[in-house]
């Protein structure tokens, strides 16, 4: 199996058997202890359950969407560490917060009859340890498709140990456990996203100005998604991404621009596969996303022992995916060590950018052999931001440092960029009346004047350009677009009585 860009967790585990993994993470911590905090949340902008449950009755719980809620983050040392089975017990809380104990059990077991990890293998994580005093950068951690919360909680423990609060709920489909590989079940995942930066900052131990979004496969295209509404967002994190293998699902959403992403991205893929390969899957055709990500700071990490799900450490500690495992160049123990590369990359590149270490910025400057990473390992490539992205954010920008009177230069130079920027028309007017509210009548008066050279045959262009000439006291200007205006729309009555009144206020000759 060489790549599972959508891999559904419960599908790839069916008929596990118990035995032995090679997988070990012997990385070093930080200097925090971890702690592990589960919230039972509901998001009740959302609805879950049907009106009537599966036999048709009505449903008497609770409808709302359910947020299983992992917090990890750093701690006052105390108490027993977790087991991996204390992880997977959290399976029965999933959908059922209330569920009885037999419900809860049944869940538990049929889930580690498909999942064969060794649930005595001891974790780093004290379930409910004092939190360590301070405020810390916060990484929301986004699963693979129908992946449990806590899919990577290695890397998530490791993170916390280096002074970051992770968060991670479990990938749900909309009105299901199973999650749908389609652009619904993209966005539904993209909300959950959003909903737990909003619990976070309600959290005394969190830095909401400093807010990463991390996921694997799935949940790699789902926090792109996120970061196109969500401006919270201050970087993102790819672990082999499916936007890099389902393009056409950006494409649809219309609103997720990967040139518009101007904030920093770590984007880690697997060992090198055709993509003509993945031609079977409609989703593949499209422009590549990873390609797009042109005016943000990007380093791109290739993992030449990983296959797609290597990225997960959950699948790591199952004998079933070992014993599937492509014969290839690469031993069980480089994967392992891959792996800890993985995390340790993913923390240097938080350093960099939320806690301004000057030595993860070198680490990440640096060559891999530099790093002490074996020279077969890994390849690292770092892009820089090219010029700002053709937004009208971006270009309000370039006009506040150049000056308002290079509007139609600055218009023209990203048109060149970018055949596809486009500024309309009633934006600009609502610009310009914004800036004439705020006494910004100069500035008022160029955005209404680049709004004439854009729409040459609206008449409100032309009236909204004598508005802020007679604001400025331009009488002569004023009356000349007006007069224009009405030529155009000789019904417009509120530009009548504005060229009246200022015709009648003109000096007699």
């Amino acid at each position: 199996m060489r790549c599972l860009p959508a891999l559904a967790f419960l599908v790839v585990l069916a008929g596990a058997a118990h035995g032995s993994t090679p997988f070990a993470f012997n990385l070093p911590s930080g200097s925090h202890a971890v702690g592990l905090r589960v919230v039972l949340q509901y998001d009740y902008s959302r609805t879950y359950r049907g009106a009537v449950d599966i036999l048709g009755r009505p449903y008497t719980g609770e409808r709302a969407r359910p947020i299983q809620t992992l917090i990890w983050y750093p701690a006052e040392a105390f108490g027993a560490r977790l087991k991996f089975g204390d992880y997977t017990a959290l399976f029965a809380s999933e959908q059922e917060f209330a569920a009885s104990p037999d419900r809860a059990a049944a869940v538990v077991a049929e889930a580690r009859g498909r999942f064969d990890a060794d649930s005595d293998a001891p974790m780093q994580a004290i379930r409910d340890a004092k939190p360590a005093p301070g405020r810390y950068p916060v990484v929301i951690y986004a699963p693979s498709l129908s992946a449990p919360a806590f899919e990577n909680a290695d890397l998530c423990e490791y993170l916390a140990s280096f002074g970051y609060v992770v968060v991670a709920s479990p990938d749900m489909g909309a009105h299901t456990r199973g999650m749908t590989a389609d652009l619904e079940g993209v966005e539904v995942q993209a909300q959950d996203i959003s909903f737990l930066i909003g619990f976070v900052r309600t959290l005394p131990q969190v830095d909401a100005s400093a807010i990463a979004v991390g996921g694997f496969s799935w949940g790699g295209i789902s926090n792109l998604f996120a970061a196109a509404r969500d401006n919270r967002i201050r970087a993102l994190i790819m672990y082999d991404s499916s936007a890099r293998y389902f393009p056409k699902l950006i494409e649809e959403s219309k609103y997720v621009v990967p040139e518009n992403v101007t904030i920093p991205v770590l984007f880690f893929t697997q060992k090198e596969i055709p993509l003509e390969g993945l031609s079977g899957t409609p989703m593949v055709s499209g422009a590549n996303a990873l390609k797009r990500l042109t005016h943000c700071d990007l380093t791109t990490v290739r993992m030449h022992a990983m296959e797609h799900r290597h990225f997960s450490s959950l699948f790591d500690r199952s004998p079933k995916v070992w014993s599937t495992l492509s014969q290839g160049d690469y031993s069980p123990e480089e994967i392992s060590e891959s792996y800890a590369w993985v995390a340790r990359y993913t923390e240097r590149f938080l350093a960099a950018w939320f806690k301004g270490d000057a030595a993860a910025q070198e680490f990440l400057a640096a060559t891999p052999a530099k790093n002490g990473v074996r020279a077969h390992l890994l390849a690292v490539d770092r892009r820089p931001a090219k010029g700002a992205p053709a937004t009208i954010e971006s270009f309000t920008s370039e006009l506040g440092t150049k000056g308002f009177s290079h509007a139609a230069e600055v218009y023209a130079a990203m048109k060149a960029a970018d055949k596809d920027f486009k500024l309309e028309e009633q934006k600009i007017n609502q610009w310009g009346y914004a800036l004439m509210a705020d006494d910004h009548v100069p500035e008022a008066i160029e955005v209404f004047k680049l709004n004439t050279t854009l729409y040459p045959d609206s008449a409100n262009t032309y009236d909204s350009l004598a508005k802020s000439y007679e604001r400025s006291g331009q009488k002569a200007l004023a009356i000349q677009f007006y007069e224009k205006s009405l030529q155009m729309n000789p019904d417009d009555q509120n530009g009548k009585e504005h060229l009246k009144k200022l015709k009648s206020a003109e000096p007699r000759p």
